[in-house]
């Protein structure tokens, strides 16, 4: 039987961590390959994992075929949704698998629009127009990646701004999505140097990227010295309105805080 690799394909998906590959082929060879490599013709769509460690210690194994494919696309989607419904894909890589999603989904949507017949002026139709799949939502695409909206939306800002030495920050769960998406919006060399100070740096930098946004303390001037009673009334009522103000951006920072701990505590689970 002829297999083919295509490496575009197999890079597809985030390749497996070295302890995942080590696990990988510590059960193919306890318990032999039970689930077939799914095959399009002679291309390898996936076990590319399983097929490399079957073929290194002579392990059998059953090949499938998929009659469903018509083209790449398809075997790029049909990669997407079994990755999706896999519990050992982060959060990150769902999220980043979802968005491919989108994009092969809205390039179709507009394909199929592009060919849809020209309405009549008098507004009849001179023939069926084939359905046409709505698009998909950013709710929907972050409901499939089982993340919420607005990690997707950090997600896609990783994606677009974010140097290599981020990304894989985040893949290797050194920062979180979160931290990253802020860390993201500085020039490409402040990030790489974040990157290089480790842990302990990637969050300092977010933390100080964040309390930089936070809007200047409000300054109360002092009432003249003549001031009736009302304006000394509405000084102090100033004063206690600064005071809040502080209150409330020092308990943002803790609720920033405990959210990025959090993150980063889940992903080390």
């Amino acid at each position: 039987m002829t297999i083919t690799i295509n490496e575009d394909l197999r890079a597809y998906i985030d390749p497996l961590t070295e302890d995942e590959y080590a696990s990988l082929e510590r059960s193919l060879l306890a318990e032999g390959c039970r689930d077939a490599l799914v095959l399009w013709g002679d291309l390898l769509v996936d076990g590319h994992n399983r097929y490399g460690i079957c073929q290194k210690h002579g392990i059998p194994f059953n090949t499938m075929q998929n009659e469903t494919f018509k083209s790449i696309d398809d075997v790029h989607l049909w990669m997407i949704d079994n990755h999706l419904g896999r519990r050992s894909v982060s959060d990150f890589q769902r999220g980043v698998l979802a968005l491919r999603k989108k994009e092969i989904v809205s390039a179709r949507l507009a394909e199929a629009q592009a060919q849809q017949p020209p309405a009549r002026p008098d507004g009849a139709d001179t023939a069926a127009k084939p359905p046409v799949a709505p698009p998909l939502t950013r709710e929907g695409i972050a409901r499939a990646a089982r993340v919420s909206s607005a990690t997707l939306g950090q997600i896609e800002k990783i994606q677009k701004t974010a140097t290599p030495e981020l990304v894989n920050a985040v893949k290797s769960g050194d920062i979180s999505i979160n931290a990253a998406a802020v860390v993201a919006s500085l020039p490409s060399e402040k990030q790489v140097a974040a990157v290089a100070g480790g842990k302990k740096e990637l969050r300092q930098v977010a933390r100080q990227v964040r309390e930089s946004r936070l809007p200047p303390k409000p300054e109360v001037e002092a009432p003249p010295s003549d001031a009736t009673p009302e304006q000394l009334e509405i000084h102090r009522l100033k004063l206690q309105v600064a005071e809040l103000a502080e209150e409330r951006d020092q308990l943002k920072k803790k609720v920033q805080h405990l959210t990025i701990a959090l993150a980063e505590a889940r992903g080390g689970q």
